[in-house]
C-alpha cells in the first residue's frame, strides 16, 4: 500500500510521514526532495510555482510510486498534491486502489505558526495564501485535521490503513 500525505506546506506531511512509514515498515519519500533547483529557488524568492513548473516534478513522483508498486513495497509519500489534476498525474497508470490519499488539514493560523518556526527551508512562508488558494479539497481522500500530537494523527491513519487492508484481503478471498 502507498499512503500519499497531501496538504499545503506546513500541514505536517513530513513529520507525520516519517512516523507513519516507521509504523508501516514502509519506505518514506518527501516530494520536496524531488523539486528542481529552479523550483526551489523560485519558491525561496516568494514566487509560487505554476503548473508547468510542477509537471516534471509530479511525473518523477509518479515514477517513484510505480517503482514501489513493482517492487511490492509499502510506501509513504509526503506531497502537496494541491489540485485534482496533480493527483491524477501522481497516480497515472498505477493500479486502482494502490494509493490512499490522506489530506492533512489545519487552520490557516496553525499552519502559519508552523511555517514561522521553520529554519533552513526553501519554502517562503509568504506562499501560504497562494497554496491555500490553489488547494482543491479532495473528495476521495481521508481528511485528518492535524491539530494534535503527531502520534495521535498517525494512530488515526493507521486505523484507516488497517481497515483498507482488511477490505482488500476480503475482496481477494472472494
Amino acid at each position: 500500500m502507498i499512503v500519499l500525505l497531501m496538504g499545503v506546506s506546513g500541514s505536517g506531511k513530513t513529520t507525520i510521514g516519517e512516523l507513519l512509514a516507521g509504523r508501516m515498515h514502509a519506505v518514506f519519500a518527501d516530494a520536496d526532495s524531488f523539486h528542481s533547483a529552479a523550483n526551489k529557488a523560485k519558491m525561496a524568492s516568494g514566487r509560487p510555482l505554476d503548473d508547468n513548473d510542477r509537471q516534471p516534478w509530479l511525473e518523477k513522483l509518479n515514477l517513484l510510486m510505480g517503482e514501489w508498486v513493482r517492487r511490492q513495497e509499502n510506501g509513504v509519500l509526503a506531497c502537496s498534491a494541491l489540485k485534482e489534476s496533480y493527483r491524477k498525474t501522481l497516480v497515472h497508470d498505477l493500479p486502482k486502489g494502490s494509493v490512499l490519499f490522506v489530506w492533512l488539514d489545519g487552520s490557516k493560523d496553525l499552519i502559519a505558526g508552523r511555517l514561522a518556526e521553520r529554519k533552513n527551508h526553501y519554502m517562503n512562508p509568504g506562499l501560504l495564501d497562494s497554496q491555500l488558494a490553489t488547494l482543491e479539497p479532495p473528495s476521495d481522500a481521508l481528511r485528518i485535521v492535524n491539530d494534535r500530537r503527531p502520534e495521535e494523527v498517525v494512530n488515526e491513519i493507521m486505523q484507516h490503513v488497517q481497515d483498507e487492508e482488511e477490505q482488500t484481503d476480503g475482496k481477494q478471498a472472494v
